[in-house]
């Protein structure tokens, strides 16, 4: 049983395990506001808002995908639809803007554009600041429309506070009235329930023993569409975003002397985004990249890592950065390096009935570098054809600690071992990088898909290490904005 606030107002219902928002709005609750385009997370037609208690008390609401959202993970929670904006002929600012402006042609996408600016709004309540173009971008990035030409979209953003502020009363209501407090599944030694929710750790490796080949779900922006592009089904679900333990990020020193941050597995790459501007600027920007404002809201880094995609965009940057996974199961926690947890395509080092607790990322270390370029066929929002991260030192005019990863050069994220021998104690010369480019070849053998040939991949990784010793030469000059770089796969 799922309950939630739906535009304000209690709503109970059952689902599947594999349900999504999307479909328990439109096939149950027969609220078809919220459109179905791609059902991937792509085209933003489905976007909802999710809204949880803040600090203070106060809601914060979250933009999210509704079709690769289970709709279990609203136990608790409060769902804004565009159903629930206007009351009766007032417009709430996001509407009125996007009428005013001319926002909506066809309007099929219009629904999730308008929750998308609906957020927005929201979060420029709680924390003003100038509506920047780059928060304009992050904000919309989600969000496809075939007819307007984005224009007048973005100028309904900007004029949204030249509306009157007719936000529906219950928004502010809403904290004070709870959805029925959910059932803690997890915590019934006899339970068999399909989508389980434990709360803490305990709860979680208990829920592993008792059902060891569950899938585990976090933001769901990969897993779920085994349901929607493959019609899956699942026997058990386990969600771990509400383990406690999960979400924390704590500052931490390692017995080999490394101090750093172990970052829960269930943190959002929206919560890890401040801390990586603050400490790893190539990092955040990958994150810009990597997808939208929906699934940065709801994908993990943890996710990230377990899926173990050869084409995932964070592994090559923690493989880069000498990162540590905390794993725990029925039998206790342990740790391992990066570099030991993939072991073939979609395999790694997790025994059965364990998941990741945490992932280490180190401290940036006195003088280290870190640059990351992605390559993809559209600049935002897209699977990489090849990634490279590249961390060094320059240490009196040669290269110390290098650490060279590329995701989409093999089975897996990996580490170009010889490429990075033939730097370490070299100056950063032509010669040494011819040496380094030549190495790839023993580092990888990559494959041709949909995304690029062989051929384009290995040419690609060594234009990589050529714009890694242009950088250097240049004595790092790149912008923030150069730090990613986008190329067409022919």
């Amino acid at each position: 049983m799922i309950d939630f606030m739906l535009n304000g107002r209690p709503c109970r219902s059952e689902a599947t395990p594999e349900t999504s928002v999307l479909e328990l709005l439109r096939d149950t609750l027969g609220a078809t506001g919220t459109k179905e385009g791609c059902a991937s997370g792509d085209c933003g037609a489905c976007t909802v808002a999710i809204g949880e208690p803040g600090p203070n008390g106060e809601l914060r609401y979250h933009s999210a995908n509704a079709c690769i959202t289970p709709a279990h993970q609203l136990n608790g929670r409060y769902l804004v639809t565009v159903e629930g904006l206007a009351q009766g002929e007032k417009l709430h600012p996001a509407q009125a803007a996007m009428v005013a402006c001319h926002g909506s042609q066809c309007g099929f996408c219009t629904p999730g554009i308008v929750m998308s600016l609906f957020t927005l709004h929201e979060q420029q309540r709680h924390t003003p600041a100038p509506l920047t173009p780059q928060r304009l971008e992050a904000a919309l990035g989600g969000n496809l429309c075939r007819c307007t030409g984005y224009r007048p979209i973005r100028d309904a953003a900007l004029s949204m506070n030249q509306h009157p502020e007719n936000r529906p009363l219950w928004l502010d209501a809403a904290a004070e009235t709870q959805p029925a407090e959910p059932k803690n599944e997890a915590k019934a030694a006899d339970n068999d329930a399909a989508f389980l929710q434990p709360t803490t750790l305990a709860a979680l490796t208990d829920c592993l023993k008792r059902h060891p080949k569950a899938r585990l779900v976090a933001g769901a922006t990969d897993l779920w569409l085994e349901s929607t592009q493959r019609l899956a089904r699942f026997e058990h679900v386990i969600d771990v975003t509400r383990v406690a333990e999960l979400n924390d990020i704590d500052d931490a020193t390692l017995a080999d002397g490394r101090s750093g941050w172990w970052i829960g597995a269930a943190v959002t790459y929206s919560r890890l985004e401040p801390l990586l501007e603050a400490h790893y600027d190539a990092f955040a920007h990958l994150l810009h990249r990597l997808g939208s404002q929906q699934v940065r809201n709801r994908g993990t880094l943890g996710g990230n890592v377990a899926n173990a995609s050869p084409i995932g965009d964070t592994p090559p940057v923690l493989l880069a950065l000498g990162s540590r996974l905390r794993l725990v199961g029925p039998e206790g926690e342990r740790e391992l390096p990066l570099d030991d947890f993939f072991l073939d395509y979609k395999r790694t080092a997790l025994r059965e009935g364990e998941a990741i607790r945490a992932i280490f990322l180190p401290h940036p270390e006195a003088g280290q570098t870190l640059k990351v370029w992605k390559l993809s066929k559209r600049r935002e929002d897209d699977i990489s054809a090849v990634l490279g991260a590249f961390a060094y030192r320059l240490e009196n005019g040669v290269m110390r600690d290098v650490r060279l990863a590329f995701g989409g050069m093999a089975a897996i994220p990996k580490r170009a071992a010889n490429a990075e021998a033939a730097l370490e104690g070299k100056a950063p010369d032509l010669a040494a990088f011819q040496a380094a480019r030549e190495a790839l070849s023993n580092d990888f053998q990559p494959m041709s898909d949909v995304r690029g040939s062989a051929h384009y991949r290995r040419l690609s990784a060594a234009n990589l290490l050529e714009r890694l010793r242009l950088s250097i030469a240049q004595a790092d000059t790149d912008s923030p904005r150069e730090v990613m770089l986008h190329a067409y796969a022919h």
